[in-house]
């Protein structure tokens, strides 16, 4: 048995598919346990970026105090990874808990996610010689001799890795060649995450979904999506690199230059949206302790009860 102590917790987490619906339940589950909302939304954090990001109104920042909304500037803090995300969230939690409130995580962006709930691997930074090195043993010996090497230096990864996937194949040789150490001695040895989470997946049938989606599409667009995405521009804002590059700016931006037309830049966005939330859905699923809810019948008791199972089965394992 550890003798460590219990890590805080579990601390709600809302999330789904884009467009599913979590706003409105997140506020009423906030309201109805004095929670203040971590906002788990890699371009939310950004001041500029309000209508392609469904940023929650004034009226709703007004109802419950939330986190990590129009905090950055695209033109000065752009790289805003999951890693800088999961620190600086903690450190918000910990100053929550000491006000007597609660957290709430709310947001889809999984990686954000998984990096606050799971970690992230503290790998160290590698030269970038060691990959030009490796990019030009794979143009010289190909891709077969360079997944044989990581057989052999780390086998751990090579049986989880897929041998045509050349680029991660590259990555753990990358790191081997540059710490000394394999990938998977990082994985296993990764910081364990400083609070315990319960997580709700609101969910609604696919067609439903997506007509949302294209709904909400149309109505960033009726709000002045394109003029706030020329303002960017004319900021100097990097529009090839995160967060422009993404979903409903990317598309609007190659229309603004004349690369396509309006309608095929509308059919663009509702499309790779859509997309979107079906990779999202097969994000989730991968994490067994979550927890799927009804987007349209979920209630707050609903989610605090998910809080009341997981403390019943911590406490009274099987």
């Amino acid at each position: 048995m550890s003798n460590a102590p219990a890590r805080p917790g579990p601390f709600l987490t809302i999330t789904g598919p884009t467009a599913v619906g979590k706003t409105a339940l997140s506020l009423s589950v906030a309201e109805a346990i004095d929670a203040e909302i971590i906002s788990v939304d890699s371009r939310q954090v950004y001041q500029e970026l309000n209508i392609g990001t469904a940023t929650p109104s004034d009226d709703v920042l007004a109802r419950v105090p939330h986190h990590f909304i129009n905090e950055l500037s695209i033109t000065a803090d752009a790289d805003f990874s999951a890693g800088a995300f999961a620190t600086a969230a903690n450190k918000r939690i910990r100053e929550i808990l000491s006000r007597g409130r609660e957290p709430l995580l709310v947001g889809g962006s999984t990686l954000y996610l998984h990096a606050l709930q799971y970690g992230l691997a503290d790998i160290p930074s590698v030269d970038d010689a060691v990959r030009a090195r490796l990019e030009e043993r794979l143009a010289d010996e190909g891709a077969e001799a360079l997944y044989a090497e990581l057989q052999a230096v780390d086998p751990e990864q090579a049986a989880s890795a897929d041998p045509t996937k050349t680029h991660r194949v590259i990555r753990a040789l990358e790191v081997y060649h540059g710490t000394g150490k394999p990938l998977s001695y990082y994985y296993a040895n990764q910081p364990e995450p400083p609070f315990r989470y319960v997580t709700a997946v609101l969910h609604r049938p696919r067609p439903a979904l997506y007509d949302r989606i294209n709904a909400r599409v149309d109505a960033m667009l009726d709000a002045g999506l394109l003029d706030e995405v020329q303002a960017v521009m004319d900021r100097g804002a990097r529009l090839d690199e995160p967060p422009l590059s993404t979903i409903g700016y990317r598309e609007p931006i190659q229309h603004l230059r004349g690369e396509m037309s309006r309608e095929e830049m509308i059919r663009r966005v509702k499309r790779n949206t859509r997309r979107y939330a079906k990779r999202q859905l097969t994000w989730f699923r991968r994490y067994d302790d979550y927890h799927t809810l009804d987007a349209e019948e979920a209630t707050p008791a609903a989610v605090l009860a998910l809080r009341e199972e997981d403390a019943a089965s911590t406490t009274n394992p099987t």
